[in-house]
């Protein structure tokens, strides 16, 4: 980020700031879930009918993943933002040298674990001796790739709240062309089934990977690579770490969600049920891409102005955003509710999984409306770098009332009390979040006076 763009996000309008950098962010992050939507529609066309809850299986271990380099990239790319506002390059430097040097320790660790105990695990997550060969072979592939991962997602973060959001989504365009290539290949020509999607997601991430090193070595580019930088700093990777935790435990609750979801579902219906909620978790992740894209965009705007100690533009740009991503949930809302049958066959052409999917959709999405509101508070918080604020609205709407909801309802309602305990649990979080928000620009507005 050059002194002209920093100039900018302390002096241009608010609402074309937003437009600057969350256009890019939701063509990356719908391009994103498109990227995770092509696997599960290619595996649910060229495999086995059973392929489908085998993916779905794999769901949980795949949040877990996302969680710690959801903790590395989000909390970075915060202090990035913070750091460039306090003109502070060489703490911005030194921040991006530890996303590299966190996410390979964090991803080889994960990964040597995860292959050590994969079959139990993935039985854990709610995986039977039909689905486990599957989720196997996919998740195999994906594992031995996962320090790739983290370091693609990482550095992308930081692309992006480094100033250069149309690099960020030029990456994340290649990943996805790429992918689409590469997993019609693996999968219909190579005939390497649910492995081959996994083989060409890896290669995907390898070609963006490569992009996204050769930016940060250019030497126009604002922040780059280099010796100074490449050092682990305590200090920084605390900061890192600290401000990731609310991400990270949005993941790591998804993570248990998810399992719990799973075995309720395999209990009560059996693999199908498991098949159907990885199509509706996929329609609805669509809208939650480009819900994150909007918040990604907010980020550096909200965090500059923050560090610059510029408080009302920092509160516009989270208003104009919330009514952004309430439009998205709401417009979600009404195409699932009208349309769950048709959405749900693009995935797959079995029909007892395409009505399976539908009935979920409808009653999942009830008050899906309100959805966007409540993401993009948490994401306010966290991009403030309030991270005991942002951490504890994480786990109210998964760990204090979605979690008791899928452990007590499903036993009266069986399959219908698994996709009713997501909507009470998006009632309740809407609720609280509501309050705190509240109470936050309040107290933002007397230190303005």
């Amino acid at each position: 980020m050059d002194s002209t763009q920093q100039r900018e996000l302390g002096t241009a309008p608010v609402s074309k700031l937003l437009l600057r950098y969350a256009l890019p962010a939701i063509i990356a992050m719908t391009a994103t879930s498109l990227y995770n939507t092509v696997d599960s529609i290619f595996i649910g066309r060229g495999c086995d009918p059973l392929a489908i809850a085998g993916l779905a299986v794999t769901f949980p271990l795949m949040n877990l993943s996302a969680a710690f380099g959801a903790m590395v990239g989000v909390g970075a790319s915060t202090i990035v933002s913070v750091k460039m506002g306090q003109r502070d390059l060489d703490g911005a430097s030194l921040a991006l040298g530890n996303v590299v040097l966190l996410n390979v320790v964090i991803g080889l660790i994960f990964m040597v674990v995860c292959l050590l105990f994969l079959d139990p695990i993935l039985y854990f997550f709610g995986a039977s001796d039909a689905t486990l060969p599957f989720a196997r072979d996919y998740m195999q592939v994906l594992l031995y790739g996962n320090v790739l991962t983290h370091l693609y997602l990482g550095l992308n973060d930081v692309v992006r709240a480094s100033g250069y959001p149309k690099k960020a989504m030029a990456a994340t365009l290649t990943a996805v062309s790429v992918n689409v290539v590469f997993n019609y290949f693996f999968i219909f020509v190579a005939q390497m089934g649910i492995r081959g999607a996994a083989v060409g997601t890896l290669c995907a991430q390898f070609v963006a990977f490569c992009f996204i090193v050769r930016h940060f070595t250019l030497p126009q580019t604002f922040l780059r690579f280099s010796r100074k930088a490449l050092r682990f700093s305590r200090k920084i990777a605390l900061e890192i770490v600290s401000v990731g935790c609310a991400p990270f435990l949005i993941n790591l609750c998804g993570c248990l969600v998810v399992l719990l979801i799973n075995n309720g579902l395999k209990d009560h219906g059996g693999d199908l049920y498991v098949g159907a909620y990885g199509i509706a978790n996929r329609v609805v992740f669509i809208f939650i891409m480009i819900v994150q894209g909007l918040n990604q965009g907010m980020q550096p705007i909200v965090g500059y102005n923050y560090g610059a100690g510029l408080l009302p533009r920092s509160v516009k740009a989270y208003k104009i955003n919330a009514l952004c991503t309430s439009a998205v949930t709401t417009f979600c809302f009404v195409l699932c509710e009208a349309l769950p049958h048709t959405l749900a066959s693009w995935f797959t052409p079995d029909e007892q999984i395409i009505d399976i999917a539908a009935r979920a959709l409808r009653i999942m999405l009830i008050v899906f409306p309100f959805v966007g509101f409540q993401i993009t508070s948490v994401s306010f918080f966290t991009s403030l770098g309030m991270a005991s604020k942002s951490i504890f609205l994480s786990l109210t709407r998964q760990l204090l009332f979605l979690v008791p909801f899928l452990l007590v309802l499903p036993r009266y309602w069986g399959t219908d009390g698994v996709w009713a305990s997501l909507a009470l649990a998006d009632v309740l979080a809407v609720i609280v979040v509501a309050v705190m928000v509240t109470a936050q620009l309040r107290k933002f507005r007397r230190i303005n006076q």
